[in-house]
């Protein structure tokens, strides 16, 4: 029986401090937005999603997109918006 209460409790500590490592944020995540076009997407980011290490892809003279919001998240969920695949979705200069 003392080994029994004695795992128990360690258990017990194992399990607190996990707790504390992960937050609880990070283990249930809200539920991302799919959005039907790029008008509904910019309403809320105003110049597009991209994922991490994205760099818009331009022809001509033109610059460059910087301004954009980068969630990888987001992105992957709206990947269909992404014409030209450069990494981010619904680009607006």
């Amino acid at each position: 029986m003392k080994n029994r209460t004695s795992l128990l409790g360690a258990s017990m500590v194992l399990a607190a401090s996990l707790a504390a490592v992960v937050p609880a944020a990070d283990a249930v995540a809200a539920p991302v937005t799919k959005y039907a076009n790029c008008k509904a997407l910019n309403a809320q980011y105003r110049h597009g999603v991209a994922r991490p290490g994205a760099v818009d892809h331009v022809s001509g003279r033109s610059k460059p997109v910087r301004n954009f919001t980068v969630n990888r998240a987001v992105y992957n969920r709206n990947a269909h918006l992404d014409r030209d695949r450069d990494g981010i979705a619904c680009e607006k200069r």
